[in-house]
């Protein structure tokens, strides 16, 4: 396991985060990340960079390409890359505007990321109210028959209130070009949690059906399935991914067809920190050869018991795993972005 301090916070740039990583068909590697520039709260100021790898991820290129400037009132952040099947690549982020408005655009590109088309709004909902949209970092995934899906937390929002996410996907059949939602809107099911189901990502099973996985507050990540190609989702249940507020990350391991998951394991499987502020930590993946029912194979990455390791992007090339997640001390609460490089053959021991 290689560790690399990519993108270390300052003084003028005091938090970078939420990255995501494609192959260039050149082999080279790029990563766009959230670049933070007037304060570390997710409402600062800040753009989309990027910085790119010759060497398969162990060296980067020293300056920050700005992919997206700042278009919002606050800022643009939470970026995923994708290569779909037409060729093209898909570069999604947030426009944060406000409490009331924080919406989703998607950009093409059909020249390897050297130019990307105009933005296309994705999450479109008439609520009635204000809509602040979340969409996590490395999200977008395509299906086998070709249908994109943007998982999206909705939190509708007045300008004193701010209510409990509720879990959603979006999803277009031509290509990323116009996006319709999906008919369930799934919400907690405690009725007195403030937080509700927050930050979901989507996988495809073997078996066609779709999981979605949610962070709650409630002791894991919550399930639930679609067999519908996301337009329906079943009522989430509890998994048995012990967590906390925190975001998992899940692929699909193109070498073994196993799933992947790399979250902040809080089943005491590791030691555990008594900080309350430090509930981030350890950062664990696992394998599932079940489709995510049981995982096993639980591999350390990170088990600084001050750390905060969350907001994960995943690349797979050829044997390695590369990683990038935002790594600080908890009392910090944002800066470093660190890239990690995990040969496969480690994580199955």
């Amino acid at each position: 396991m290689i560790k690399i301090d990519l993108l270390p916070g300052s003084p003028d740039n005091p938090r970078n985060s939420e990255g995501s990583m494609i192959e260039l068909r050149n082999r080279k590697i790029m990563f766009a990340y959230t670049h933070f520039y007037g304060g570390k709260s997710d409402a600062s100021s800040a753009y989309i960079g990027a910085r790119y790898s010759e060497d398969r991820g162990r060296t980067w290129s020293g300056k920050d390409r700005v992919v997206v400037e700042n278009e919002g009132k606050q800022n643009v952040m939470s970026v995923s890359l994708l290569r779909i099947e037409s060729g093209e690549i898909l570069l999604g982020y947030l426009v944060k505007n406000s409490r009331q408005d924080c919406r989703y655009f998607i950009k093409k590109s059909t020249d390897e990321c050297e130019s990307f088309s105009e933005k296309i709004l994705v999450t479109e909902l008439d609520s009635g109210i204000g809509n602040y949209f979340v969409v996590n970092n490395d999200r977008i995934v395509q299906l086998k028959n070709g249908r994109i899906i943007v998982p999206a937390c909705l939190h509708p929002s007045t300008e004193t209130e701010w209510r409990p996410g509720r879990a959603m996907i979006f999803y277009s059949d031509d290509h990323g070009n116009t996006w319709k939602h999906s008919k369930t809107i799934l919400d907690s099911p405690d009725g007195s949690d403030k937080h509700g189901l927050q930050e979901p990502g989507v996988i495809e099973l073997k078996d066609g059906r779709l999981l979605m996985w949610t962070r709650t507050n409630l002791g894991s990540q919550f399930y639930s399935y679609s067999e519908d190609g996301g337009e329906t989702w079943s009522n989430v249940q509890p998994s048995s991914l012990i967590s906390p507020l925190s975001p998992a990350s899940i692929k699909r391991i193109p070498e073994t067809g196993d799933l992947l998951v790399v979250y902040n394991d809080r089943s005491g499987r590791f030691p555990l920190s008594d900080n309350p502020y430090s509930n981030r930590t350890p950062l664990v993946a696992a394998i599932s050869k079940d489709e995510g029912t049981t995982w096993e194979k639980h591999f350390l990455i990170e088990d600084d018991p001050e750390g905060r390791f969350c907001y994960t992007s995943i690349l797979f090339l050829e044997d390695k795993i590369i990683l990038s997640y935002s790594a600080a001390k908890a009392k910090d609460a944002w800066g470093l972005l660190r890239v990690c490089i995990i040969g496969i053959n480690e994580i199955y021991g």
